[in-house]
């Protein structure tokens, strides 16, 4: 059995319609170690999306293999949890049982899932909102909400789909600093997708930079930062701004030969 988190081996995705025949990933091969907080960056339409839905599950690769957790992945798994653009919480339930949502889906048990619920609205900082609705909190509280959701169960690894794009910038900055610290409390692997190159390097252990589309993996930077990062102190590092840097080369160079 692999001891990787994630793994995909030379996958290619391929979607066909009556006319044609797209594809949007090729020869994409990536390992992620348990406990590790990879950032994925690219162009628009190379496929980021695509990669998180081939580890969850919810899209079977057209070639190669995917694995979670050592074990092939054939079809949804339980054992990710999934944050997306949007928060996407029921407007008729509160903060607290959008959470529980989770719960009543996985048919956890009561006590325990209350238990855990308090513990998440703790950690990200929801205490005196658990009993608001949707239309009463911030997009960023919004968020919060959502990434309870996606912890109530414990995953072992966390799928985070371009979760803070919507957000004023204050707003993308403190809660890039709060899931970071919730990462690091946690230990859950986390692969995110990010259009923000500052974002990718202060959160993510590593940067994996595709290619347009087809996307493929073109390069991977390392983000040589101390574990504990303060967020204006790390953006003044020297090797924040190597890595940023490469990154933005690379996505520069992929653009212009779109």
């Amino acid at each position: 059995m692999s001891d990787y988190a994630v793994e995909l081996d030379d996958v290619a995705v391929r979607f066909r319609s009556k006319k044609r025949e797209v594809t949007a990933l090729r020869e994409v091969t990536m390992r992620v170690e348990p406990g590790e907080f990879v950032a994925i960056v690219g162009p628009s339409g190379c496929g980021k999306s695509t990669l998180l839905k081939l580890a969850s599950g919810l899209l079977a690769p057209s070639a190669g293999a995917v694995r979670l957790l050592g074990e092939e992945v054939t079809s949804p798994r339980k054992d990710v949890g999934y944050v997306f653009q949007k928060a996407a919480l029921l407007e008729w339930r509160t903060a607290r049982k959008n959470i529980l949502l989770q719960a009543e889906m996985r048919h956890l048990p009561s006590a325990r899932a209350n238990e855990r619920a308090d513990e998440l609205i703790a950690m990200t900082g929801l205490s005196g909102f658990a009993d608001a609705y949707p239309h009463e909190l911030s997009g960023g509280m919004q968020q919060r909400v959502a990434l309870c959701r996606a912890l109530l169960h414990r995953p072992p690894v966390l799928l985070m789909d371009e979760p803070f794009g919507a957000l004023d910038a204050l707003t993308r900055e403190q809660m890039n600093v709060e899931l970071r610290r919730i990462w690091q409390d946690t230990g859950t692997t986390v692969l995110l997708v990010t259009h923000s190159i500052a974002e990718a390097v202060y959160l993510a252990d590593r940067v994996v930079m595709m290619t347009a589309r087809p996307g493929s993996i073109a390069g991977v930077v390392d983000v040589n930062l101390p574990r504990e990062r303060d967020y204006a102190k790390t953006m003044s590092e020297p090797e924040f701004g190597k890595a940023t840097g490469q990154i933005r080369d690379h996505l520069g160079a992929a653009v212009a030969a779109e």
